[in-house]
């Protein structure tokens, strides 16, 4: 008995768009593509790699928001993703329609992290370990 899988599921009004955004410009892989019965709209499952659930008190979302953007912006889900190179991926975000929050930093976790607010209303943190 146990977890074997977490998946966040995110509603995305422009479907074309966050499928883009998400899949040809950020690189993730598309695992599935589903349609509900009697053509009840689409679905694509995209796999991000390994996937974590990290609980913050909200003292500690707002000293990571100072330091990732200067100023409490985000609600209380954020989605980070790690990437091999935040400032090219930053800025091809910014390119394919992210707004970017706050470009790459050094934060006190020995990363470097950008901010960006993506299509489907999720904010996302850009991640590289240093």
């Amino acid at each position: 008995m146990g977890v074997h899988q977490l998946r966040l599921v995110v509603t995305a009004v422009d479907y074309e768009r966050a499928v883009r955004f998400y899949r040809d410009v950020l690189g993730l892989t598309e695992r599935a593509g589903v349609s509900p019965p009697e053509s009840q709209g689409r679905v694509t499952i995209l796999e991000a790699g390994r996937a974590t659930l990290e609980l913050a008190e909200p003292a500690a979302a707002e000293f990571i928001d100072r330091v990732e953007v200067g100023r409490r912006v985000a609600g209380d889900i954020r989605v980070a993703f790690e990437v091999d190179d935040v400032e090219a991926m930053t800025r091809a975000l910014g390119d394919a329609g992210g707004e970017v929050l706050a470009e790459p930093r050094r934060t006190p976790f020995k990363s470097t992290n950008a901010r960006l607010n993506g299509p489907a209303g999720l904010q996302l943190t850009l991640f590289q370990m240093d």
